[in-house]
């Protein structure tokens, strides 16, 4: 299965919160996109692509790790641009918040993406299916090249220093959790 593929299974098997008819919206549009773009998945990709991101989250620490990102200079979930070598929609996201953070033995939380975004960004739209990833106990973050910086922050803090879309990732995972 090519990873356009499996996007589009994970987007089709993926059921929306009910009380969030906008995020079933998301999904549709989403799977819309990868049916008219057979390069939907990547940067090149001019009318927008498929990114996967997660929020890094320390359950028993009541935290989120978050990187100032270099590009756009706000707090972000690590995430980004799928690449060829990913196996997975789920594994692009699990890389993405490896790379970002720096933390091994990083586990996505089960049941799938936790929410989807669309956001436009300096290199096109972002079609971004948003998962959230466990940190295991005694994790150590290290700044990537991607990152201006890459703090823990207690949730109550997020929407003091995140947008609304991280905000909204964080309340859907904690619902989950």
């Amino acid at each position: 299965m090519t990873l356009h593929e499996n996007a589009a299974h994970v987007l089709k098997q993926w059921a929306a919160p009910a009380d969030l008819p906008e995020q079933d919206r998301l999904r549709l549009a989403f799977l819309d996109h990868l049916a008219g773009h057979p390069g939907g998945m990547w940067k090149a990709c001019a009318d927008g692509h498929i990114t996967a991101s997660a929020l890094v989250v320390d359950p028993d620490g009541g935290r989120v790790l978050l990187t100032l990102h270099k590009k756009i200079r706000r707090w972000l979930q690590t995430g980004g641009h799928c690449e060829p070598d990913d196996a997975s929609l789920p594994a692009s996201a699990l890389r993405e918040a490896t790379e970002e953070s720096g933390i091994t033995g990083l586990t996505l939380l089960s049941g799938g993406p936790v929410r989807l975004d669309r956001h436009l960004t300096p290199c096109a739209w972002h079609l971004d299916v948003q998962y959230a990833a466990l940190a295991p106990a005694g994790a150590t973050e290290a700044i990537s090249e991607e990152s201006l910086d890459l703090r823990w922050f207690p949730y109550a803090r997020v929407p003091e220093v995140a947008d609304e879309s991280v905000v909204r990732l964080l309340e859907e995972t904690l619902r989950r959790l």
